[in-house]
């Protein structure tokens, strides 16, 4: 019997899956658990839309996340902190001041995870910071780190 798998299972496989699945096996464990559904026409078209919809929206992301690192490429964002002595920063600059600063002065949003530091910002003078937006787009951001 032909199954589409509705999750990912371990032994059978990933979600929008078609395995093949005995008959009792299916008709006790898959169904009634709601692992999969059986692969009628009706079924397998469902899964063909959902397929082609979840590939347009990953597009979607793409274009958008694109978009945003053209978009930071040309933005500065000025932090400043507290100087210590010898001109150097009390602290170091976190992806969080990076990624508040940023909302503030531009109305862009950030994910505090995604912003990658090179290494910690513990003097002033401006830095590239790379910014995850997608998998396959990392986007560039110029943080400037002034004295209070």
């Amino acid at each position: 019997m032909k199954i589409i798998l509705l999750q990912d299972e371990k032994k059978l496989g990933k979600k929008g899956d078609i395995i093949e699945a005995s008959e009792g096996y299916a008709r006790n464990y898959i169904l009634p658990k709601k692992i999969g559904v059986e692969a009628t026409p009706k079924n397998l078209n469902d899964l063909k839309l959902q397929k082609a919809n979840e590939s347009k929206i990953a597009k979607e992301q793409l274009d958008a996340a694109k978009a945003l690192a053209e978009e930071l490429g040309t933005k500065q964002v000025i932090v400043t902190m507290k100087a210590g002595e010898g001109g150097r920063v009390f602290g170091a600059v976190s992806s969080k001041e990076i990624a508040l600063a940023c909302k503030e002065q531009h109305g862009i949003e950030l994910d505090k995870k995604k912003i990658v530091l090179p290494e910690s910002l513990k003097s002033f003078g401006s830095y590239e910071v790379n910014i995850k937006l997608h998998p396959q787009v990392t986007g560039k951001l110029t943080v400037k780190v002034t004295e209070a």
